[in-house]
C-alpha cells in the first residue's frame, strides 16, 4: 500500500489548524476513513508568552466570579476572556501533516481525496504541498510523520 503525504503550513494560525483538524475529523467519520486518512499537527517554535499570562488570569476570574454568585455565571465569564486571548498568534509554526493510504483497488478514492482537500477554503490558504512515493523528500516526511506523536 502506498502512501501519499499532504504537508500544510498554518503558520501561527492555531485557529485555522484546529478548524482544519475539526474537518478531517468531520470526513473521517463520515466517509468512513480510519486508518485510510490520518493526519497529525507539527508544532514547531516558541510557545507566546502572553498566552501563558492569559490563562491564570481566566482561572481567577472564574473562580473569583464562583464566589460571588452560582456555577454558571462562572463559566459565562470565562468564556469571553478566553476568546479575548484566542486571537493573538502564538510564536509556534503548526504544520499539518496528513497521510492517505488506499489500497490498490482504491485508486479512484485515493485520487479523488488528493484532489478534494487541497482545494477547500482551510486547506488552500495553507500553501497543500503533495509527497508522492517517488518524489524527493518523500523518506523525509514520512520519518516525520511516524515520529510525530
Amino acid at each position: 500500500m502506498a502512501h501519499i503525504y499532504l504537508l500544510f503550513d498554518f503558520g501561527g494560525d492555531e485557529e485555522k489548524a484546529q478548524q482544519a483538524r475539526h474537518k478531517l475529523e468531520g470526513w473521517k467519520q463520515a466517509f468512513r476513513l480510519d486508518k485510510k486518512l490520518l493526519y497529525k499537527l507539527e508544532r514547531t517554535g516558541e510557545e507566546a508568552p502572553s498566552e501563558e499570562g492569559a490563562k491564570p488570569a481566566t482561572a481567577d476570574k472564574a473562580s473569583a466570579k464562583g464566589e460571588k454568585g452560582k456555577g454558571k455565571g462562572a463559566k459565562k465569564e470565562a468564556a469571553p476572556a478566553k476568546a479575548e486571548a484566542a486571537p493573538e498568534r502564538s510564536n509556534q509554526d503548526i504544520k499539518l501533516l496528513i497521510r492517505l493510504a488506499f489500497s490498490g483497488h482504491e485508486k479512484l478514492t485515493e485520487q479523488r481525496w488528493l484532489q478534494r482537500i487541497p482545494i477547500e477554503e482551510l486547506f488552500k490558504e495553507a500553501s497543500p504541498k503533495v509527497v508522492k512515493v517517488g518524489d524527493e523528500g518523500f523518506e523525509a516526511t514520512e520519518k516525520r510523520f511516524e515520529e510525530l506523536a
